[in-house]
């Protein structure tokens, strides 16, 4: 199965580099990086009959978790940024659950794609996560169901919207709300974000669209579905590292289990 197979190439020609230079700085100054219609109308179909048929695979779970995604430090207090919790609620399938034929592991494994997307990155290489379940990952959020504040492990996130629900599921973000490589956690920054003192970006966003955005960094949650129609999200994980897992902590909350 070849990229144009998979996506719009005619609207995205990825291998230019004139195209690459603008999308990375889109992303540069406004921290996200929308392209509607990237994913095609019978890649999209498809991906939607494999995350029906493999709904019953998915580890539903309604938790609690701080948006550092680590264990309770003692060192403060429960209602600290540090410490808050704040809740999440919905299905997930995991890289080990993904068919080696699956469009969405067609397109992760391309070189091409990965190629423009370190090329927007400003990445010299992009490296699949070293444990089973993080690199693809297909999300059910049915109605009432979300997706806490919290910072991304990875240093970017890149998601295709599969299935838009009736109404809410908006992905709501600040970017640069933290320096995680300098051990910067901005607690202050954060506090304001939980009691909503914060105006937050919103990105409205159809199916088959890609979205790019430095998730490590930027604060970000998904709202609550509202509605029948389970909204239906895949996440394409990479490390600009390679080795890297994501923590016990934050495999047991978004997976029900450890690698």
């Amino acid at each position: 199965m070849s990229l144009s197979d998979l996506m719009n190439k005619a609207a995205y020609p990825i291998e230019s580099n004139d195209f690459r230079a603008e999308c990375k700085k889109t992303l540069a100054e406004n921290g996200a990086l929308v392209l509607p219609n990237f994913l095609n109308e019978k890649t999209i179909q498809a991906i939607i009959e494999e995350g029906k048929a493999k709904k019953s695979l998915a580890w539903f779970t309604q938790s609690t978790h701080n948006v550092y995604l680590t264990n309770v430090d003692p060192d403060y207090d429960a209602e600290h940024a540090r410490n808050k919790q704040v809740s999440s609620s919905k299905g997930c399938i995991t890289d080990d659950q993904i068919d080696p034929t699956s469009p969405l592991r067609q397109l992760y494994d391309a070189p091409l794609f990965r190629a423009f997307l370190a090329s927007v990155l400003d990445e010299e290489a992009l490296y699949n996560y070293a444990d089973s379940l993080s690199s693809i990952n297909l999300h059910y959020a049915s109605k009432g169901q979300e997706l806490g504040w919290h910072f991304d492990n990875s240093s970017f996130a890149i998601t295709l919207l599969i299935q838009k629900p009736e109404s809410g599921g908006v992905f709501e973000y600040i970017e640069n709300m933290r320096d995680a490589d300098a051990g910067e956690m901005n607690y202050n920054g954060v506090s304001e974000v939980l009691a909503g003192q914060k105006k937050v970006k919103k990105l409205a966003i159809e199916p088959g669209a890609l979205v790019l955005f430095r998730g490590r960094n930027a604060i970000h949650r998904v709202t609550p579905t509202q509605g029948e129609t389970t909204r239906m999200l895949a996440v394409l994980a990479y490390n600009s590292q390679p080795g890297i897992a994501l923590s016990e902590a934050a495999s047991k909350t978004f997976y029900g289990r450890v690698n």
